[in-house]
């Protein structure tokens, strides 16, 4: 079988895969980026763009139109029941862009591929799987899979994945953004550090009456973490933490369209277990819960990659770690990852900067994650510190949209020393 060839070959297609293809591609690399989905995603999974993120985007001229339909939102309050305990502002973080900006996954990576069709004319290979890897002194060889499908079932139908084509493709370099059950980073042979406790969520969105959307709001208790988002045309979208005496099956997921009838009783049945909920975590929230959108039931493990890559293959966004929502820290640090290493890789293939300059993209990368995570680093109470900051010290962290200094003005802001 004849061995195709590309300079770069990203694996995954979500934001953080696209990014990277967008920024290779207009350094002059060739690059191929294959996703084994048929498109991007439909539903809007990580919503929230730091100032950071956006400073990033407003470089490539991508966040004008983000910003025409997201939500500005300048402030993050945190509760604990009732109770409204402090709020972060993020004025002081960004001249440009002082607020988080609430906007559908699905429209960020549709400009994302369109901008990658359209000045570099790369197109995503969808239905395209990463299967295997080989590397070598030179390059790195990966074996792909084209999938096909047949559909099936009579009463209930189905469609089943099938293999149609296997080959392989020789690149210079391997980029895995393959998400958090990442196999390019199992080929690899990269093992995870874990940090605490593996933790349950479930999101959902709906559409609601208009109202005030200024805030996100935290309910950080003395056992869950829990976020209300405002979302774009009156919506909204509750992550809330599960514990051991919740009852999964009060939260049926809802993440395909169901006949009419089940469709009725799966919303009835999701608005009467958020409604219970919030008596309990956020009596304050009063806003109807109208048309569901979705429901999804999510597990985090708080971890870091013990490396970020090796000489021809390396990791970004949530192949590389993964964290509790409430802060949308990976997909942003993983934008942010994206742009490093995509300059890197830019310097080695047509600048002939050593390769050995991918570890500092590991050390000064897996180090903010490492400190992030707490492993070595973790926030400091002062003495004028509040007694509900004080208590849930270690837990506010991940709960924080930010990164880097960013992340360290904001735990400021909460009475928290955080280097």
């Amino acid at each position: 079988m004849k061995e195709r060839h590309t300079e770069v070959l990203v694996v995954g297609a979500g934001p953080v895969g696209l990014l990277t293809a967008v920024l290779l591609a207009e350094a002059g690399i060739r690059v191929q980026i294959i996703d084994s989905e048929e498109r991007v995603t439909v539903r809007s999974y990580a919503c929230a763009l730091h100032p950071r993120t956006l400073e990033l985007l407003a470089r490539l001229g991508l966040a004008a139109p983000l910003l025409e339909f997201g939500v500005r939102v300048p402030k993050m309050a945190f509760y604990d029941g009732g109770t409204r305990c402090t709020q972060v502002a993020f004025a002081a973080l960004s001249r440009d862009f002082p607020f988080l900006l609430v906007v559908p996954q699905s429209a960020l990576e549709g400009m994302l591929e369109q901008r990658l069709r359209d000045k570099s004319s790369v197109a995503v290979n969808w239905k395209h799987r990463f299967d295997d890897l080989q590397t070598e002194d030179d390059s790195a060889v990966a074996t792909l899979e084209r999938l096909g499908g047949s559909a099936g079932g009579y009463i209930v139908p189905h469609y089943d994945t099938v293999v149609k084509k296997r080959f392989p493709l020789r690149a210079q370099f391997v980029v895995g953004a393959d998400g958090h059950h990442s196999l390019v980073r199992r080929r690899l042979e990269i093992e995870h550090e874990y940090v605490g406790r593996r933790m349950a969520f479930v999101a959902c969105e709906f559409s609601s009456d208009p109202g005030p959307q200024d805030e996100v709001r935290v309910v950080l208790d003395e056992n869950t973490a829990n976020v209300l988002w405002p979302l774009p045309a009156n919506g909204y979208r509750w992550g809330f933490e599960l514990i051991h005496s919740d009852k999964l099956a009060e939260f049926p997921e809802k993440d395909r369209e169901a006949i009419p009838s089940v469709e009725r009783a799966l919303n009835e049945q999701i608005r009467g277990s958020i409604r219970k909920l919030c008596v309990h975590r956020a009596p304050w929230f009063s806003a109807s819960v109208k048309d569901i959108g979705w429901c999804k039931q999510v597990i985090f493990e708080p971890r870091v990659a013990k490396s970020f890559g090796r000489q021809r293959c390396w990791l970004v966004g949530d192949a590389a770690h993964q964290t509790g929502p409430v802060g949308m820290q990976s997909m942003n640090m993983g934008l942010l990852e994206a742009e490093d290493l995509a300059s890197r890789l830019a310097k080695i293939l047509h600048e002939e900067a050593p390769l050995e300059s991918l570890e500092d993209y590991d050390r000064e990368f897996r180090g903010q994650w490492r400190q992030l995570l707490g492993i070595t680093a973790s926030p400091k109470p002062r003495n004028d510190t509040n007694s509900w900051a004080r208590a849930r010290c270690a837990r506010i962290l991940p709960c924080l949209p930010g990164s880097g200094e960013h992340l360290s003005a904001l735990a400021n802001q909460l009475g928290l020393d955080f280097p």
